[in-house]
């Protein structure tokens, strides 16, 4: 009895640190059963957001590549371009006297907020520098369906030397009610005929006029000329041949004309010979990028 219990007494002895190993194992087992677990549920979820992930990633990739095209369409801010304003200028697409030392060109659409939000202060500046400033206006139409007849009709308007008439007007007898009701009925041809009539227009050649190819030539006209600029959206302005970006504030303006005033001065060209002689035959007559700015 003894001696079977000292020999029991060794077995446990012996097989006590074996009973230790197989403790050890099977945590480690369990361990790496865990981990196991974990990776196979990552993978699981990976899988499920692939497609999300993918789909993040090809938007990504589209903002960046609209970026990227934005910029080739951002003009140099040190480039000066040679708009073209003879043919505005001989259609009486004009505020202010041909003498003026800054010229403000404005793309515009007869049907966009943001050119009716510039059109006060557009005449206020061209009062407030009395014989400094001009505004030569180019049609850019963005809105064909409501907007071309207001423009075909502003060409119509200048055929009769009341353009300036017309385009003032036109914001608050056309723009204005079309704004607040939300109806483009209120940009048709009947409250054009209203407008002509108000201005004591010749209705008879102004109906022939806005019809005549000639209007229809003209607008386009001045398309392609600011589409040369890449010009795409309206109000798009030029002080000088230089891009300006209005803030919607009448300061922005005063700023950017007083810089050009002091430009100006600063050439010894005449006033009256300036968008000529400076713009038009030293400006850049090929569109440049903020991307090749020079400086």
């Amino acid at each position: 009895m003894r001696a079977m219990t000292r020999l029991a007494w060794l077995a446990a002895i012996a097989l006590g640190p074996a009973c230790a190993s197989k403790s050890q194992l099977d945590t480690k087992t369990a361990g790496t059963a865990q981990l196991e677990t974990r990776v196979r549920t990552l993978e699981a979820e990976t899988a499920q957001y692939r497609e999300d992930l993918a789909w993040v990633h090809a938007i990504h990739q589209q903002q960046k590549a609209q970026e990227a095209a934005e910029d080739e369409d951002e003009p140099a801010p040190d480039a000066m371009f040679a708009v073209d304003i003879a043919p505005d200028l001989a259609a009486g697409q004009v505020d202010g006297p041909a003498g003026a030392c800054v010229t403000i060109v404005k793309a515009w659409d007869f049907a966009c907020p943001y050119c009716a939000r510039a059109s006060e202060p557009l005449e206020q500046l061209v009062k407030a520098y009395a014989g400094k400033v001009r505004v030569v206006y180019k049609n850019m139409v963005v809105h064909p369906q409501i907007a071309m007849p207001g423009h075909l009709a502003g060409c119509a308007a200048s055929k009769q030397g009341k353009f300036p008439e017309f385009r003032h007007v036109w914001w608050d007898k056309a723009f204005a009610p079309y704004a607040a009701a939300h109806d483009p009925s209120k940009l048709g041809l009947e409250t054009i005929l209203a407008i002509a009539k108000d201005l004591k227009l010749d209705e008879k050649k102004f109906k022939a006029d806005m019809d005549s190819p000639q209007c229809q030539a003209q607008v386009e006209a001045d398309m392609t000329e600011l589409a040369k600029w890449h010009v795409n959206a309206t109000p798009t302005f030029f002080i000088n041949g230089r891009s300006f970006g209005w803030d919607g504030t009448s300061t922005s303006f005063q700023s950017a004309i007083d810089d050009e005033l002091a430009r100006v001065a600063k050439s010894g060209v005449a006033c009256a010979d300036y968008y000529q002689k400076v713009v038009m035959d030293k400006g850049e007559k090929k569109f440049r990028s903020k991307k090749d700015a020079k400086g």
